[in-house]
């Protein structure tokens, strides 16, 4: 795991200064605290910093060809590597190390830009070739590992992380408004915009190209869910027996390491998978990781420590204080160089710097969500045709609306009257959009009353994105669509950020073997019957699992991994609230109506409404925009 970074010119005579690329590389050190690397010839310049996973002592980027005409700086992991070497060498071509990153260079020698397709990992690389001059950017099928880019001044600036690029002199802090209307709504900004104008991320399955001054991205992979309406369903034994070896085998390639590899264990049916898989490929060699919440309706830690009992885990975990959990929040744009309105960061951030104490290499559970339909708002949809199908007008547009807004109000993890009233707002609207503002924050209505005038945008505008990636899913079905969706927006927008920050932040590898590309691929064929069979959300992964985890894990809903917010906010929160939501501070700053603002946040402290992910988008925002924002030198 590194982090990478480089700047190209499109005028061959124009020289890199080595203190540029320097700046670029310290400003990801947390991302690579093992060594630092460069690459500086003329036009070009290529940063590394390395965390070392995979041939501690000769892993050194940037890594060459025989004759180092080519080179590359590489920021993740291959898992088929030793396959690729074994090929590459009988081909002919001599490895120098016993790295990963050195297949892609011989790699790219024998099949050119094809060479992509073989890989099989998560990563972001910069491949320089100097016969060529010639600069190849790829980035992994997923999204997993993060490549930001611009065009700027006739060069060609990117990195893993968007501060790589803001040290470059005179790059403009423009807000994109568009940015701004996707995060208020999604909480995140989904690819390929970036919160700033003209910088940008790299989609998941793309590659980019840069050739004197000519700039160049294509798709060489996407996820296809439309299969799975075309091809004749099997028995479910077989999907269950087919997906169990796919899975083992995906968490087998991903356990290779030349260091310890633990396990980030919540007692969900995800982490929880992959750690009985774990366990059975290397029996009681694992160590397992999880957090406590002092407050019971967030706490998940019961699930985890059953789970690690049951696959006899060596089992860690942390209680999550107040104290620690407040500590953080006003340092989090530190880490965050785009916001991210997602709580759950501050959790997952100080799981990794728990979990880092013990090991180098954690695997995760992200991404069975959004592939084994398991989020709630799929069931929602179902009950929303129930709800306008059955019940009377009269009933469903005012009687239950107005008994819904007259429920007592609740702080509590996903409370009753919260639920509801997301329910209730996500009606009369097109599915996509529904399914979106389920798990956002901010609606269309609500926006109207924050943004001033010079930043507001049409729905179209905002929801364009979503409407975009239904399109390219080629499905049919609504779930596979919705599923599309998840996995290029909500997944690679939210729950991949989030955790290559967190850990990241920490120097810790996290991989994801739910995301490898053959399991997806493999799960993508299966109908999404098996998926949402009825109400019940991860049916086929909940009958593949049942012989190799606790009944109570396979019954037990979904929670997710949030934090007492709503709570805090009227108590230890507060002051920082306050402050940063002052009418003083949003006037100056002009982008929000300072009276709603002031009316959420009064509303929230009486305990009127449960305004949490509101008022806590607003916060991460000003924090970001703090850090960031308006300021030439705060990386």
């Amino acid at each position: 795991m590194c982090g990478i970074c480089g700047v190209v010119y499109g005028e061959r005579d124009r020289p890199v200064d080595p203190g540029l690329i320097n700046r670029m590389t310290t400003a990801i050190t947390h991302r690579g605290p093992d060594q630092e690397g460069y690459y500086i010839q003329n036009n070009i310049g290529l940063g590394s910093r390395r965390l070392s996973i995979i041939d501690l002592a000769g892993g050194q980027q940037p890594i060459y060809n025989e004759d180092k005409t080519i080179c590359v700086v590489f920021n993740g992991e291959l898992y088929n590597y030793p396959e690729l070497t074994r090929s590459l060498t009988r081909l002919g071509h001599k490895f120098y190390t016993a790295t990963d990153t050195e297949v892609l260079v011989h790699a790219y020698e024998e099949f050119g830009d094809e060479f992509l397709e073989y890989l099989n990992g998560m990563f972001a690389f910069a491949l320089w070739d100097s016969r060529k001059q010639r600069l190849l950017i790829g980035r992994d099928r997923m999204g997993i590992k993060p490549l930001y880019y611009t065009l700027q001044d006739n060069a060609l600036i990117f990195g893993s992380e968007l501060k790589t690029i803001l040290t470059y002199p005179g790059i403009p802090r423009n807000i994109d408004l568009v940015a701004l209307n996707e995060y208020l709504s999604f909480e995140y900004i989904p690819t390929p915009r970036s919160i700033f104008q003209n910088i940008a991320k790299l989609p998941p399955g793309h590659a980019l190209s840069f050739y004197d001054g000519q700039l160049k991205i294509w798709q060489y992979w996407d996820v296809n869910l439309s299969r799975s309406e075309k091809i004749k369903p099997k028995p479910a034994k077989d999907y269950q027996r087919e997906l169990l070896g796919v899975l083992r085998n995906a968490v087998e390639k991903e356990m290779v390491s030349d260091v310890p590899v633990g396990v980030l264990l919540s007692g969900g049916l995800d982490s929880s998978t992959v750690a009985a898989l774990m366990t059975e490929i290397a029996p009681d060699h694992v160590k397992s990781f999880s957090i406590r919440f002092d407050d019971p309706s967030f706490d998940e830690s019961n699930y985890a420590r059953q789970v690690a009992h049951h696959l006899k885990t060596e089992h860690y975990e942390l209680t999550l204080t107040p104290k620690l959990t407040l500590d953080l929040v006003p340092q989090m744009a530190k880490f965050l160089d785009e916001p991210l309105g997602d709580s759950s960061f501050i959790p997952t951030f100080l799981l990794s710097q728990f979990t880092r104490h013990h090991v180098k290499v954690a695997l995760g559970g992200d991404g069975g969500d959004e592939l084994f339909a398991g989020y709630s708002t799929l069931q929602a949809h179902r009950l929303v045709e129930y709800y306008e199908a059955l019940l009377p007008g009269f009933i469903r547009h005012q009687f239950i609306p107005w008994l819904v807004d007259h429920l007592p109000v609740s702080f509590d993890n996903l409370s009753l009257d919260f639920k509801l009233r997301r329910f209730i707002a996500g009606r009369g609207i097109p599915i996509i959009m529904r399914h979106h503002q389920w798990l956002g924050s901010f609606n269309l209505e609500q926006k109207q009353k924050l943004l001033q005038p010079w930043t507001q945008l049409s729905e179209k505008d905002t929801y364009h994105i979503a409407f975009q990636h239904q399109h390219n899913s080629q499905a049919q079905e609504a779930v596979n669509q919705l599923l599309y969706c998840d996995l290029k927006m909500y997944l690679e927008g939210d729950i991949l950020p989030k955790v290559d920050r967190a850990s990241m932040a920490n120097s810790l590898e996290v991989r994801v073997p739910l995301l490898n590309h053959t399991l997806v691929e493999y799960v993508a064929q299966i109908p999404h019957s098996m998926k949402l069979h009825g109400l019940t959300t991860k049916y086929i992964l909940k009958q593949t699992m049942k012989n190799h985890l606790p009944p109570q894990v396979l019954r037990r809903g979904k929670k997710g991994f949030n934090m007492p917010v709503a709570k805090w906010f009227t108590s230890d929160l507060r002051p920082l609230l306050e402050e940063m939501l002052s009418p003083t501070r949003l006037q100056a700053e002009g982008f929000f109506n300072v009276s709603y603002v002031q009316k959420l946040l009064r509303e929230h402290l009486q305990g009127k409404q449960d305004h949490r992910k509101l008022l806590w988008t607003l916060l991460v925002f000003e924090l970001w925009y703090e850090h960031w924002g308006n300021s030439e030198n705060k990386l």
